[in-house]
């Protein structure tokens, strides 16, 4: 199940700096200047075992005041209908506004759980001011300073109590049938691949960005293969003109990227991996989705004898952290090599499903160990003694030794380049945890 917490406020209350502090980065741009969020920012967060996608919706910034009214209805509407949870941003130094009186009577009238969430309390006195948004009647708010992070973990312990733990013990799943979601920006060609392989004209297909809007599931069974094919709408820069629509279908890819096992990425290849690849792959990876990057539009580009091999270097530079990721060069207006995306896709999701027998595992494994320990702490040698796969739906390892808090990143690192070397992990992330024996 898809767990999506939508923060929305008027310009300049802090939504990016809360985004930030509960994503633990800087992803979102911070400014005094209101309506500096151009870009939609998403990212995910797991606090006490359970785990959600946070969406920072930005402010606006247009000519007029009804205009901006109007806007903002449309926005919150969306994040009512698509969110779990929202989280609606104040300011304690500016106050109560007539805008978030406004934002209030939109919030009031929905089911869905709203947490009033007044920032900017960072001393004793603006504390105080947060008791002035009980006028709003929407609870007890949440005095928090963004900035310093305090009173978010109050925050967080209120929001994650409508989420379920995260299913990583058990082996079970619902429906046993794989779900690919073909996902990436707009007018890549990802509706096209799957009216391809659907062989009729399930999704609209034109020159226009953003003509998908909405998850399109199918049901494909050919040639040996079958699974739940899900078309995404394009995950792009906000738009102005139509900001409610373009919330709706970032929603809607979150959540089709979340409910799937594989995720098969289309990017155009006159334009090459872009930021906002980059981001939705490591969504995608922070989810532990399988992923396989399809370069679509291959038939456009000026080839030489090796353009193949110079623009996967090209791809892989910038995905340095993602070695293993699957990278094929396809055109669907061609009908070049479309079904090998499919077929590396199954083999990615059989990957995914792939369990190592503890003797092959132990076997292959402790030679690499014995052949490069890992580093001693303090002077006291490491020693892992055993190694075993969790029975969880992702791959998980578990590896017992004497220190095991001590293993460094690198060393970790190591153990996973073996492991997939060993064991055909492609296009799979990959978890290791470290035990006491």
């Amino acid at each position: 199940m898809a767990n999506i917490v939508a923060i929305v406020g008027r310009p300049n209350v802090g939504k990016s700096t809360l985004f930030n502090r509960l994503v633990e980065r800087r992803d979102a741009i911070m400014d005094n200047q209101s309506g500096v969020t151009r870009d939609r920012h998403y990212g995910k967060v797991t606090w006490t075992n359970k785990s959600f996608t946070v969406i920072d919706t930005g402010g606006y910034v247009v000519g007029s005041e009804d205009t901006f009214e109007a806007a903002i209805r449309d926005q919150v509407a969306v994040s009512l209908e698509e969110a779990s949870v929202v989280l609606f941003v104040v300011d304690c130094i500016t106050g109560l506004t007539d805008l978030d009186k406004d934002f209030a009577k939109v919030l009031r009238r929905s089911d869905k759980p709203v947490y009033l969430v007044a920032n900017k309390a960072d001393d004793t006195e603006k504390l105080y001011a947060a008791n002035e948004f009980y006028e709003l009647s929407m609870g007890d708010p949440f005095p928090i300073a963004a900035v310093s992070g305090s009173g978010t973990g109050d925050l967080l312990d209120a929001v994650v109590n409508h989420f379920e733990e995260d299913e990583e013990e058990t082996d079970e799943k619902e429906n046993n049938i794989p779900r690919i979601s073909v996902i990436g920006r707009p007018n890549v060609g990802k509706s096209s691949f799957v009216n391809f392989l659907l062989n009729n004209n399930r999704s609209i297909v034109t020159d226009i960005a953003g003509t998908t809007r909405d998850a399109v599931d199918a049901h494909y069974n050919a040639f040996g293969h079958e699974f739940i094919l899900t078309d995404t709408a394009g995950i792009r820069r906000k738009s102005r003109v139509h900001e409610n629509i373009e919330f709706y279908s970032v929603m809607r890819s979150i959540k089709a990227i979340e409910n799937s096992d594989i995720c098969v990425l289309v990017v155009d290849a006159t334009n090459g991996v872009e930021s906002q690849d980059v981001n939705i792959i490591n969504l995608a990876i922070k989810n532990k989705k399988g992923v396989v990057l399809m370069v679509n539009k291959w038939d456009l580009v000026e080839k030489s004898t090796n353009t193949a091999r110079d623009v996967e270097r090209e791809i892989r530079t910038k995905l340095p952290h993602l070695p293993y990721l699957p990278i094929i060069f396809a055109s669907v207006h061609e009908k070049q090599r479309v079904m090998k995306v499919i077929e590396k896709a199954v083999t990615v999701y059989e990957n995914k499903r792939k369990k190592i027998p503890t003797s092959q595992l132990n076997e292959a494994m402790l030679k690499e160990i014995e052949n490069y320990p890992p580093p001693s702490y303090r002077g006291k040698y490491i020693k892992i003694k055993y190694i075993t796969q969790i029975p969880t739906y992702n791959p998980t390892f578990a590896f017992f030794c004497n220190f095991p808090k001590h293993i460094k990143d690198p060393y970790k690192k190591y153990l996973e380049n073996k492991l997939r070397s060993h064991f055909d992990f492609e296009g799979v992330p990959v978890q290791l945890v470290f035990r006491n024996k």
